[in-house]
């Protein structure tokens, strides 16, 4: 596996190389989440191994068990849709949230996150597509969840936004949808907040996300298949 692994991941990192070439974003830094959905503790060593740091789990009941074998040292993303009764067990084991999307989700997380004394890294997950099949709020209420957020939620710190484009066979068609993420992350201005980060870009998709601005791609099938 490591042989094959580390090929898929050469491959991927060329093909993020190319996308931010082709975008003059040569200089810049991509984060790479690695989905390890279904995938066993070892293989995720093997990744850690080959540099990976980023790894993205959408089921918290999942992961529990899996970071009782891996090292403290791995960083954990929630990418998944989070119910509120669910956020006490998220907050320990995880180190950015992509999926906040909704006030009764942000006051439970600050909750939660106030009684341990932590603030808790979130990023708003926005249905650009409006997709009824998909989560995440609206982008004309974008803003002023991040200002309630702000307001009045101390331990939740805003870092950026999340988007999860529609599923096309061409992946350029998914280009307006992260344009729009975007260009909605630079038309929002909220005292203390900096919508730094950009999480969009899957296997199918992220060349376009990257070329478009994403600063985090969440890939699964590229690298373990």
């Amino acid at each position: 596996m490591a042989g094959f692994l580390a090929d898929n991941y050469q491959k991927l990192l060329e093909r993020i190389d190319k996308a931010k070439y082709r975008s003059g974003r040569t200089g810049e830094e991509i984060t790479l989440i690695a989905v390890t959905k279904g995938i066993t503790p070892e293989v995720i060593k093997e990744a850690y191994s080959l540099g990976i740091k980023n790894f993205g789990e959408n089921r918290v009941q999942e992961v529990m068990p899996k970071m009782e074998l891996l090292p403290p040292s791995l960083s954990w993303h929630f990418i998944g849709h989070l119910q509120s009764n669910k956020v006490k067990y998220v907050l320990p084991y995880f180190n950015l949230i992509h999926s906040l999307d909704r006030i009764s989700l942000a006051e439970e997380i600050n909750r939660r996150a106030g009684e341990q004394d932590k603030v808790v890294d979130v990023l708003v997950q926005v249905n650009i597509a409006e997709e009824e099949t998909k989560f995440g709020i609206s982008t004309g209420e974008v803003e002023g969840l991040i200002k309630t957020a702000a307001q009045k939620f101390p331990y939740i710190k805003i870092k950026g936004l999340m988007t999860i484009a529609p599923y096309w066979e061409d992946p350029e068609s998914t280009r307006p949808v992260f344009r729009e993420l975007k260009n909605l992350s630079l038309s929002i201005k909220v005292p203390g907040v900096e919508l730094k980060e950009l999480s969009m870009g899957m296997t199918n998709d992220f060349e376009v996300a990257v070329e478009e601005g994403a600063t985090m791609i969440r890939v699964g099938t590229a690298l373990f298949k």
